[in-house]
């Protein structure tokens, strides 16, 4: 069985068929309860049937009237019997249709939802998986409107009722003239079917190469407006680059859709000649039926009338198919990113309760990683415990792995080879989600939400402690700078949301984040270069100060320079892939190895530095 779903994705199949889909949507409207979709659906084709069976009618019988001598009475009669069912069915339909549309909006919202949850939620290595990125960027598209699959779907399903419907009230009226006129008609359209079907597969066989036009469109139009990166584009004139690189994007996306398009347009001929033959045949054949067996006016109307309605049928059942096909593929997409494998164990995992009170050993026994699809180590045999209430520095060269080594004792990435141990277990046994709690981190990339600096700090709306927020902002050194503003802790961050909201400089984002760090109180800190955008003296004074904040909690704490981390309990240095030196920083000074070396070039720089500061104040 996993040999055959091998093998279908290797040929481009969707995971799910269309029938799966359809009762995925249709329990996904039950779980939200909005049957009301289902029964709206079914009551729009009934009376859709209606309204057209009363249309095909309404003539014959009146010129069957007209045939037959009736008196003028009689054909008003007729004619405001019909009149009066119309406009019922009609009125029914108008008023399913304004209320059935809510129902379905809240169906894809509950669709949304799940793709919401799946991405803020998901396992961190997908967060760089190739595949499921570029899964996550289709289900978008396919969620993105009212005319995308997984609403649109309902359109769809409706119509397939409504000419089902109608197709076997409308098969049982023509059957008495001819079996072997219905089978031409339906041959005629099944064969525009499976023209139509293999056409309609070409977007999805190939969208992967669409998606790499999507992402790369969205990239750059994403860096375009990015205030983060507007002193790069006018410093260095990137403008007219950024505009060539969307418009060759642009281009590369447009001949994708012109030359998937001209194969729609092959299979729309294909369906119109075939179209052609089949109401050619059953036109002449109701002539014929005039000809030789003497039908009468009404009758010819109405089988004439029956015979265009029935291939309309026959149509509209496998247009609605093909239809609901490239739909499915759609929604196969999006339930393919919902059910994405998760490497971690989340809710299967075994509960962790962190606690302040209690002592926590984090230990790394012979881990080794290196990240998917490389050949090449990024760490190799690294055995490090950090002990409780321990502050150990993590040093080396730009690219060595200091990143990759906190993310690891994180829980971010698993290790190739070796385990990590939190007091003795393997953290692979616990649920992924309660195991983050353990951390309060601040890394070198880092979200500022479009909320007030209150909420960014308790990273929450409701139920915020402004006391602990208070205490945390002016620990992380923010506190006059937030007094400072017209709205204080309610001044909204954010522009791309907020017009009044306030930017930040560099350092003063990295202290809000070390202010997050120390609301959520964990039981371990860890520092990746969380102020790089700080000077050397700046730096080391809020390390010291963070040194005060965090007595008797487990910290880790990366930084390039080297003069910042002399407060720690022990320092490790990385090189080649290793930790190569380990010791408090006066040992490894004394041991005169590359730590040693660095810090002597990292103290010479910042002498200078500190001399041309008091050379230009004279």
């Amino acid at each position: 069985m996993t040999d055959a779903k091998d093998k279908s994705k290797k040929d481009g199949k969707p995971k799910y068929n269309m029938w799966q889909n359809c009762g995925y949507m249709i329990g996904m409207a039950w779980r939200e309860k909005e049957k009301k979709v289902l029964v709206l659906s079914f009551l729009t084709a009934l009376f859709t049937v209606a309204v057209n069976l009363i249309n095909l009618y309404i003539s014959p019988s009146v010129l069957s009237a007209v045939e037959n001598r009736a008196s003028i009475s009689r054909l008003i009669i007729i004619v405001l019997v019909f009149a009066g069912l119309l406009m019922i069915c009609n009125g029914a339909l108008a008023y399913i249709d304004r209320n059935i549309q809510y129902g379905r909006i809240q169906v894809r919202m509950a669709v949304i939802a799940a793709l919401n949850k799946k991405a803020a939620t998901t396992s961190y290595p997908n967060v760089f998986d190739e595949k499921f990125i570029k899964l996550l960027t289709k289900s978008g598209d396919a969620t993105c409107s009212n005319s995308q699959a997984t609403e649109a779907i309902w359109i769809t399903v409706t119509n397939l009722f409504k000419n089902i419907l109608g197709f076997i009230i409308y098969m049982l009226l023509l059957f008495s003239l001819d079996f072997w006129l219905l089978i031409v008609i339906v041959a005629t359209t099944l064969t525009g079917y499976f023209i139509g079907k293999r056409v309609n597969e070409y977007e999805y066989r190939h969208r992967e190469e669409l998606s790499e036009y999507e992402s790369k469109m969205w990239y750059i139009n994403g860096r375009a407006e990015d205030f983060g990166v507007a002193k790069d584009i006018r410093i260095f004139g990137m403008r007219a680059w950024l505009e060539e690189l969307s418009r060759k994007a642009m281009e590369a996306f447009t001949s994708f859709h012109r030359k998937a398009n001209g194969i729609y347009i092959w299979g729309r001929i294909a369906d119109l000649i075939l179209a052609f033959i089949r109401n050619g045949i059953a036109y002449a054949y109701l002539i014929t039926m005039v000809l030789d067996n003497g039908l009468s006016a009404s009758e010819f109307l109405l089988y004439f009338s029956a015979v265009g309605g029935f291939t309309s049928w026959v149509s509209g059942i496998l247009g609605d198919l093909s239809v609901m096909h490239r739909q499915s593929l759609d929604i196969s997409t999006v339930r393919e990113c919902i059910e994405y494998p998760e490497p971690f164990k989340f809710n299967k995992g075994e509960p962790l309760y962190p606690d302040n009170e209690k002592e926590y050993e984090l230990k790394l026994v012979n881990v080794s990683f290196k990240y998917p699809e490389s050949e090449e180590y990024v760490l190799e045999h690294i055995n490090l415990t950090l002990k409780p209430g321990e502050k150990l520095a993590v040093v080396g060269l730009n690219g060595a792995g200091k990143t990759t080594l906190v993310k690891l004792m994180c829980g971010f990435y698993e290790p190739t080879l070796g385990k990590v141990l939190l007091n003795g277990r393997d953290i692979r046994e616990y649920n992924r989600r309660d195991y983050y709690k353990m951390f309060s981190a601040v890394f070198q990339s880092f979200s500022l939400l479009a909320a007030t600096i209150a909420a960014n700090v308790a990273q929450s709306e409701d139920s915020i402690d402004m006391e602990r927020v208070r205490e945390c902002v002016n620990q992380a050194g923010l506190l006059e700078k937030t007094q400072s503003l017209p709205d204080g802790f309610e001044t909204y961050l954010n522009r791309s949301v907020y017009e009044n909201a306030v930017m930040l400089s560099g350092g003063e984002t990295q202290r809000l984040m070390l202010a997050r760090a120390l609301y959520k109180e964990a039981p371990i800190i860890i520092l990746d270069e969380p102020t790089a955008a700080l000077d050397p003296i700046a730096e080391a004074n809020l390390y010291q100060k963070y040194n005060e904040m965090t007595l008797g909690k487990s910290s880790v704490y990366i930084s390039h320079r080297l003069a910042s981390t002399k407060f720690c309990d022990r320092i490790i240095f990385i090189e080649d892939n290793r930790i190569t030196e380990e010791g408090t920083h006066q040992e490894l000074i004394n041991k005169g190895g590359r730590y040693s070396e660095l810090f002597l070039v990292q103290s010479k720089y910042y002498r200078d530095e500190v001399s041309e500061n008091e050379e230009s104040k004279r």
